[in-house]
């Protein structure tokens, strides 16, 4: 009888966890559907500069050597 019980008691647990997920789903995707055209997670893979003037420089570094490969130094 205690075996039944617990049976019982997990699948109803199962059944209110699965009804509360399917909600939240509903709810996210109501959101979604209103606000479709704004970030979903803003801020999130953007970078702001400091300033104007603090672009990095396209291309080596004015100080960097040049290293040579030679075909006879294996």
């Amino acid at each position: 009888m205690e075996t039944a019980v617990t049976v019982v008691v997990i699948i109803l647990v199962i059944i209110v966890g699965l009804i509360l997920i399917h909600r939240l789903n509903t709810q996210h995707d109501e959101r979604i559907r209103a606000f479709h055209y704004s970030d979903a997670l803003p801020g999130i893979g953007r970078r702001t500069r400091k300033s104007a003037g603090a672009a990095v420089p396209k291309g080596p570094p004015t100080d960097a050597t040049h290293s040579e490969h030679r075909e006879d130094s294996r």
